[in-house]
């Protein structure tokens, strides 16, 4: 446990340092911290706290700067969060306002990433699907078309071989069917309840329908967990990360591999509000120099994905971790009223 007085010249050298990326002398938390301390004093501080891993002195500088550790320390203990203007929030809002799930989603990628100037990616896990609506086409004899339609928006289409012909007009009567009874229900759903069903159909059209609930159950199952990143090319712009090219190549190389970005994402979906990975304690990222805000989203109070930042360790940690939290909120509020 750091001392009141410790805690605040920790709190004024990372704010200094992600404010002006310098390492913080004594003379400057003297001027910043406000507290009427000599430099000896202060320099006794610095030692401590360098002790404890929290600050590191670079070769080229008699001044600090923090250590992963330190910041882990700062966001957990000392951050103190900004909250965003109405007309900011309004702004937010209005990205949000059109109806395709798809475009929402990268929206919200993208928004966080123009917002923060930094990499916003967004982790949709495969969930249950429910069909919104089912079509079959002829394409020749025995071969049929059937377009799947989910109520998230995606379509899937798969050729189905029943063993047998049918007329447009029966195809039409199956998709009727289809379309009467099981709209709106997941294909597990309606694989339950569809054989007392079926009894009363003729037995053609228990042969289509069956090779429709499966091909569709395939279908679904197929579809991977959505990842869209936007905005890496920010990060080239970032001087903490732009200046050791050869990390730089590793981290874009984890956005093109995606496997564990998306496991890391993964983990701030299970958790709760915000979830702040610094440094390399995640074990994903190949940077020390690299931290990742994430925060989980909902539809219809079931979390179904994650909104994150990627950007440097010496990020304004008090206005992205806002950014992030609340266009998850926005994401989530128009998913589910969409």
């Amino acid at each position: 446990m750091l001392d009141k007085r410790s805690q605040l010249l920790l709190k004024t050298l990372v704010e200094r340092y992600i404010a002006e990326g310098q390492p913080v002398g004594s003379r400057t938390l003297s001027k910043f911290s406000g507290l009427d301390l000599s430099p000896a004093t202060i320099r006794n501080v610095m030692a401590d706290l360098e002790e404890l891993g929290l600050i590191i002195s670079p070769h080229t500088s008699a001044g600090r700067i923090p250590t992963p550790r330190g910041y882990r320390f700062f966001v957990d203990t000392l951050l103190t969060r900004k909250t965003l203007a109405s007309d900011e929030i309004q702004q937010l809002e209005a990205q949000f306002n059109v109806s395709e799930p798809q475009r929402l989603i990268t929206s919200a990628a993208r928004l966080v990433s123009d917002l923060t100037q930094f990499a916003g990616v967004v982790l949709a896990s495969k969930r249950a699907s429910a069909v919104r609506h089912i079509e079959f086409l002829n394409l020749s004899e025995q071969r049929i078309l059937m377009i799947l339609v989910a109520t998230d928006g995606t379509v899937q289409n798969r050729i189905l071989m029943p063993g047998q012909s049918y007329s447009q007009s029966e195809l039409v009567e199956a998709a009727n069917f289809f379309n009467q009874h099981y709209a709106g229900r997941t294909l597990d759903l309606a694989k339950d309840s569809i054989h007392d069903e079926l009894k009363k159909l003729r037995q053609e059209m228990t042969t289509l329908m069956s090779a429709a609930l499966t091909a569709g159950s395939e279908a679904f199952n197929e579809t991977q967990d959505q990842y869209i990143i936007t905005g890496e090319g920010k990060l080239l712009n970032v001087q903490d990360l732009s200046s050791n090219m050869d990390q730089l190549r590793k981290l874009f190389a984890l956005f093109e591999q995606k496997t564990a970005l998306m496991q890391l994402l993964a983990v701030g979906q299970r958790g709760e509000g915000v979830q702040i990975f610094i440094g390399g304690e995640s074990g994903a990222m190949p940077l020390d120099e690299c931290s990742v805000v994430t925060a989980p989203y909902e539809v219809n109070g079931q979390v179904i994905g994650t909104v994150g930042v990627i950007g440097p360790t010496r990020m304004a940690y008090d206005r992205v971790i806002p950014i992030v939290d609340i266009t998850a909120k926005l994401l989530s509020s128009a998913l589910s009223y969409h």
